[in-house]
């Protein structure tokens, strides 16, 4: 299905700030259509001849829908769209006409031109036409909850037909929660509460207060209420500037243990300030478990703190008894179990500093590299080069990867060049060709395709990486097919050296 903006694109001439201001209509519109009962249909031009391209629809979540089928997409003209032509052409809310049936379920139409304000505040042309069609099958006498709704959802349409609604969104707010059956407080121009839902009254009542809201100054209650007397200032001067006719920011207060978020909407039809709405939420169990949530994340980093300490204690005492070490071979195990423990160190140091179990994965790869070259025991100096990027990844596979990174490129620096002055120094890559070692990473149908290649001497004859006995070759093969569960080859290089290329997968598998 098409988006929005690629129908809007496609089929009408609208300007990009046209179609920006429907995709704003689009993402704040559930309110209007709740609070209406109805279906929203956002209708745009598309010929001279009056045919009408649906490019959005909503349904509401108080009232069954009018239409089962979707209708985004749909291109229209003739009589079933007269009443859209009249909204467009005389830019004005149509509401006669007689109720019209689609299958079995009959249906009141209405129609709400869409303008967007100049850049000196006056009204537009109208660009678009909201079609508000109601489901008349379960028609009977509204409440008083309804009729405050169907009052707010004109003074609302009319807003829409004036271009001041909705109003800009705040930087951060990515959704216009709190909806309408979260709890609803209408208000009279001078900010007394005119109605209050069931559902706001009771949001009230946990911050502490168990009166009626109706004939309350709601600006003064949020600042009696709020146990911070900053946080109350704050939410009592959202209110105030609704009533002053603009759109503040949400806020939250907290009282008595309990939190709930309030939007404060300014209601001025016709440009006339009338009052303000207010939407609020009872968030309390909402932040109790960010706040959980928060707390988790702290002890996961202070783990990898602690774990990321350890190793650096047991690398050092593994460092202390090389020293002590007489047997070359024996030193030589310990210093490489030095290096196996550090790599595994650098992962959790990165994973203290993160927010989720996740790595940026590119660093610690140059450091690993960084230190491969400075340990090595050999006598040629090897130049360390990285060419893409491993991108971001999770913990379970950083922490294998770099042990396996570790051994090839310690592996590449100290088998893959031989000592200056022996026979077959220069062979593979030229005797000007000065030694490097290139890791190459690209991801590729949810794929990480590692290669680590040198430009030495090559692998030697009759090589069987299966049978080989060295040990940083046998953990290599355990953690690639093992833990990572992928696959790896080494083999000489095109040009000359040796290459080891894995693949491994990145989602997650099962088991």
């Amino acid at each position: 299905m098409s988006t929005l903006r690629d129908l809007a694109e496609e089929h009408t001439q609208l300007r990009p700030a046209d179609i920006d201001h429907l995709h704003r209509i689009a993402g704040d519109w559930q309110l209007l259509s709740d609070l209406s009962f109805a279906d929203l249909l956002l209708w745009v031009p598309v010929d001279s001849d009056g045919a009408f391209l649906c490019v959005a629809q909503v349904r509401p979540t108080t009232a069954p829908t009018a239409y089962l089928d979707d209708q985004v997409g749909r291109i229209v003209g003739g009589p079933e769209v007269a009443h859209l032509e009249v909204a467009y052409r005389q830019g004005r809310i149509w509401r006669e006409g007689d109720p019209v049936w689609y299958g079995d379920v009959p249906a009141r139409h209405e129609a709400i031109p869409v303008r967007l304000r100049t850049t000196d505040g006056e009204a537009g042309e109208v660009v678009a036409v909201v079609g508000r069609d109601t489901n008349l099958s379960t028609a009977r006498t509204p409440s008083q909850l309804e009729l405050n709704y169907l009052t707010t959802a004109d003074d609302l349409a009319q807003m829409i037909a004036d271009g001041t609604f909705p109003p800009p969104r705040h930087p951060g707010e990515t959704t216009s929660a709190p909806r309408v059956g979260d709890g609803l407080v209408r208000l009279d121009a001078n900010g007394k509460v005119t109605y209050a839902s069931p559902n706001a009254q009771s949001a009230y009542r946990r911050l502490g207060y168990a009166s009626h809201l109706v004939g309350e100054d709601l600006a003064k209650l949020h600042r009696r209420l709020a146990a911070d007397p900053l946080e109350g200032t704050d939410a009592g001067n959202a209110v105030l500037a609704a009533l002053r006719g603009e759109a503040p920011p949400r806020r939250e207060i907290d009282a008595r243990g309990a939190t709930m978020l309030t939007r404060a909407l300014p209601l001025m039809p016709a440009g006339v300030p009338i009052g303000a709405l207010v939407l609020v939420r009872d968030i309390t169990e909402v932040r109790r478990r960010d706040r959980a949530l928060i707390t988790k994340d702290a002890t996961i980093r202070e783990i990898h703190h602690r774990v990321k300490n350890n190793l650096q204690t047991v690398a050092a005492l593994l460092r202390l008894q090389a020293r002590r070490v007489a047997m070359p071979e024996a030193r030589v195990a310990l210093e490489e179990s030095v290096r196996r423990v550090a790599s595994i160190a650098l992962v959790h140091e990165t994973l203290s500093m993160s927010s989720d179990e996740a790595v940026e994965f590119d660093g610690i790869v140059d450091r690993v590299a960084s230190a491969a070259t400075e340990v090595a025991a050999t006598e040629v100096t090897v130049g360390m080069r990285r060419r893409g990027s491993f991108g971001v990844l999770p913990a379970e596979i950083a922490t294998s990867l770099v042990m396996v990174l570790n051994e090839l490129l310690l592996n590449a620096v100290e088998h893959g060049f031989p000592p200056a002055g022996e026979e077959g120094a220069a062979d593979g890559a030229g005797s000007d060709a000065k030694p490097e070692v290139v890791v190459t990473a690209h991801r590729l149908r949810k794929q990480l395709h590692v290669s680590v290649a040198d430009n030495g001497r090559g692998l030697p004859a009759h090589f069987d990486a299966e049978r080989a006995g060295r040990l940083g070759l046998q953990i290599v093969r355990a953690l690639v097919t093992g833990e990572l569960r992928g696959s790896i080859e080494l083999r000489n290089g095109a040009e000359g050296g040796t290459e080891a290329v894995l693949v491994v997968p990145l989602a997650r598998q099962p088991g």
